[in-house]
């Protein structure tokens, strides 16, 4: 089996942080978002797995590397404009060849992992043929959600299997969502060819798991047990940072001084330095980073090579290279690589911006 993951889109829910650079790569808990998915990947014991690449092909491919470091044989999939994701299937056909799949979306965030849904599959699939039975040719995640309109939405029979899918209804059907992890064989390359765009002009993978079952084909269905969540909103990332701190176990491989306190789960990593402040965990203070003179409270990943200097934070996350000085209080805040945030306290108290296109700012 291998993997096919996606890391093609352009963020636009992210701007304007997503504006410079790949939000699949966007922090949580001190690690990109993408890096989630491929450890999962890896430790459902795939080891070929292909990477959908946008406009921000570079900077994923700089990150990511060959993929040796997870055990994985990483080949980048260039794809010239982001129609969807069943287009995705599409530019990976060659990689894919006749193999089964695991197709993951590079800014989602599953705790529990895939290896249950990838040993689901490929059992089903084994002991269907044995019997002589239909094997299913896709199976699909879902987690209950309070707002299906938002998202793909499945519709199952009373035995659970799935009799119909629709994108972003009016009118839901169930409150399942598709989580954005997907099994297929190579059934599904004849969806997608025979599929036409949506409304939106995109080849929706929804619609080709729908062409799967009108034309006979069995597709099963998992519901997630633990924490899932599409990281493309300020609100979601900062609950899955959130979530995941909830999970880090303690450690000090940089400096902490006599007169600063941590206090719960903290990590301090290697080269950062705690001058004179209080670290209230769970938090984590990144490679090269220095806190001086300020409280970091709970909830707040500061990532490598950061300052913060007479300054209050807390549920937040803090990208590379961001300076933060003498500001008061900052909470469920989201900063971006090499911003700076300070006080002036040689002009009027007065605000002074200079803000991108979809800022925002919430002033109390």
């Amino acid at each position: 089996m291998k993997g096919l993951v996606l890391a093609g889109g352009s963020g636009t829910r992210l701007r304007p942080i997503t504006s410079t650079s790949a939000k699949q790569l966007v922090p949580v808990a001190n690690k990109p978002i993408l890096f989630y998915g491929l450890e999962s990947l890896a430790e459902s014991g795939i080891r070929e797995v292909g990477i959908i690449v946008g406009d921000t092909a570079e900077e994923v491919s700089a990150a990511v590397g060959d993929g040796k470091r997870w055990g994985l044989d990483v080949t980048y999939l260039p794809q010239a404009a982001p129609l969807g994701l069943a287009h995705c299937v599409l530019v990976a056909r060659d990689f894919l060849g006749g193999d089964d799949f695991v197709m993951y979306l590079g800014d989602n965030l599953l705790t529990q992992g895939i290896d249950g849904f990838v040993e689901a599959f490929e059992t089903e699939r084994g002991s269907a043929r044995a019997a002589g039975r239909q094997p299913p040719v896709a199976q699909i995640l879902l987690a209950r959600v309070p707002d299906p309109h938002r998202f793909g939405v499945a519709e199952l029979d009373a035995s659970g299997r799935v009799v119909r899918l629709v994108e972003k209804p009016v009118d839901p059907p169930s409150d399942l969502a598709l989580v954005g992890v997907y099994l297929f064989d190579s059934t599904i390359h004849q969806a997608v060819a025979a599929i036409r765009p949506s409304a939106r002009g995109e080849l929706e993978i929804t619609d080709a798991i729908q062409w799967l079952l009108e034309n006979g084909h069995r597709v099963n269905s998992q519901v997630v047990q633990g924490y899932w969540k599409d990281l493309g909103q300020r609100e979601a990332l900062l609950e899955g940072n959130r979530l995941v701190l909830e999970s880090v176990e303690p450690r000090v491989e940089g400096l902490v001084d006599a007169e600063s306190r941590l206090e719960g789960r903290v990590v301090v990593e290697q080269g950062a330095r705690i001058v004179r402040s209080v670290v209230r965990g769970p938090a984590i203070v990144g490679e090269g980073s220095v806190v001086e003179d300020s409280f970091v409270g709970p909830f707040t990943s500061i990532y490598r090579d950061c300052r913060i200097v007479r300054s209050e934070i807390e549920h937040s996350v803090v990208m590379a290279s961001a300076t933060i000085v003498d500001i008061g209080r900052l909470v469920d805040s989201l900063i971006g690589n090499r911003v700076t945030v300070a006080r002036n306290e040689q002009r009027p108290k007065a605000l002074r911006l200079m803000l991108g296109d979809h800022s925002r700012v919430d002033l109390a």
